[in-house]
């Protein structure tokens, strides 16, 4: 039987969605990473199926595991979250009056994205609300590592030349491009590990190293500024 629990629920922010998404396992060391659920409601819409999936084990303990099924049942049946996990029709209805939580990837507009909180844990919950796909991937974190990570993101990403002359700062999340000496193109996201270390597409370097092998190879590297928000959130194949 579930007891009631202590939850916060809002749209997610901005600097939030892309950790509703697939991380690499350095960020996911980083944040907190527990593991995600994901599911549908079927064809009627009325169902519920859903799969866990592990990733790292010791962070699913017990207590974790009590109170992520606590979680799930109340974004069930707690009319204070409007069954956003009920069905489809309730989740398309609380997503509606929510537009501020949409977020387009691929040129979609049915998807949307919320946080959720308890004390220890936080939870990205990713809604997608069309029939046939998956609707829904509640991302697990632990709360604390979570927030740090987001904070120390907002610092952005440093290029700099191989002697340490600073180049640009890009936030989390953005894409670079990378121009080699025959004029191809290479677009790459970014992400922040720390004040000295970013993975670019999905390879993790020193930002030392990074301008190294840049010029070494005789690339230019450069911000794509005027990426709008939905190139930011790369969606791995396998989750589309």
């Amino acid at each position: 039987m579930s007891k009631a629990i202590d939850l916060t629920f809002r749209c997610a922010k901005e600097n939030e969605i892309k950790y509703a998404f697939t991380q690499s396992q350095q960020i996911k060391m980083q944040t907190g990473y527990v593991g995600y659920l994901r599911g549908d409601f079927g064809i009627n819409g009325n169902n519920f199926y859903s799969s866990w999936n592990d990733e790292i084990n010791v962070r699913k303990t017990p207590e974790f595991q009590s109170e992520f099924d606590n979680v799930i049942n109340a974004l069930r049946d707690d009319p204070k979250y409007r069954g956003i996990l009920r069905n489809r029709e309730d989740m398309k209805l609380l997503c509606c009056a929510r537009p501020q939580s949409r977020i387009e990837s691929d040129g979609r507009s049915d998807m949307y994205c919320f946080r959720a909180d308890t004390e220890k844990y936080s939870y990205i919950i990713r809604c997608q609300t069309h029939s046939g796909d998956y609707n829904f991937y509640v991302t697990a974190y632990e709360k604390d590592y979570l927030d740090r990570h987001i904070k120390n993101a907002e610092k952005g990403i440093r290029f700099i030349t191989s002697n340490y002359q600073p180049l640009f700062t890009l936030p989390d999340g953005c894409k670079i491009k990378i121009t080699t000496p025959n004029g191809n193109t290479l677009i790459r996201t970014c992400r922040y590990i720390d004040e000295y270390h970013l993975e670019v597409g999905d390879i993790l370097y020193h930002i030392c190293e990074f301008a190294e092998r840049m010029e070494m190879q005789g690339n230019k590297v450069e911000p794509i500024d005027d990426a709008p928000k939905k190139e930011r959130v790369r969606i791995p194949e396998f989750e589309r």
